[in-house]
C-alpha cells in the first residue's frame, strides 16, 4: 500500500493530541483517588480521555489509507511533544543527553517515513 503524505500529517496530529491528553492526565492526577466520583468529575481526566479518543479515530482513518509499518513509527513523535509540554507546562527539566536521545528517535522516524 502506498502511504499518502496527508496520512503522515494526520498521524502527527494524533501524536500531538495524544500528548496533550497525557499532559491533562498528569494535571488531573493530582486530584483523583479511589473514589470513582473524583475521576468522572475531573475535567482534566475527562479532557485527556476525549483527546485520546479523537486521536484514535484519526489514527484509524489514517490507517485506512496508509501502511501501518510507516504510520505507526510516526506515533513516536509523542515522545517529543510530551517532553516539550513537560518542560513548558510542568517545569520539568531535561538534560542535553536526553535531548540527544529524542533527536535520535526523530532521525529514525525520518528514515522510516522516507
Amino acid at each position: 500500500m502506498n502511504t499518502q503524505p496527508w496520512t503522515i500529517w494526520l498521524v502527527l496530529s494524533c501524536a500531538f493530541l495524544g500528548s496533550l491528553g497525557q499532559l491533562l492526565f498528569k494535571l488531573g492526577s493530582k486530584s483523583v483517588s479511589f473514589d470513582i466520583l473524583s475521576w468522572i468529575t475531573n475535567w482534566q481526566v475527562i479532557g485527556g480521555m476525549a483527546l485520546y479518543g479523537i486521536s484514535a479515530i484519526l489514527f484509524i482513518t489514517a490507517l485506512k489509507y496508509g501502511s501501518l509499518s510507516i504510520l505507526y513509527p510516526v506515533i513516536a513523535t509523542t515522545y517529543l511533544w510530551v517532553i516539550i509540554f513537560s518542560v513548558l507546562f510542568l517545569g520539568e527539566s531535561f538534560s542535553p543527553i536526553k535531548w540527544l536521545g529524542i533527536a535520535l528517535i526523530i532521525s529514525g522516524i525520518i528514515l522510516i517515513v522516507r
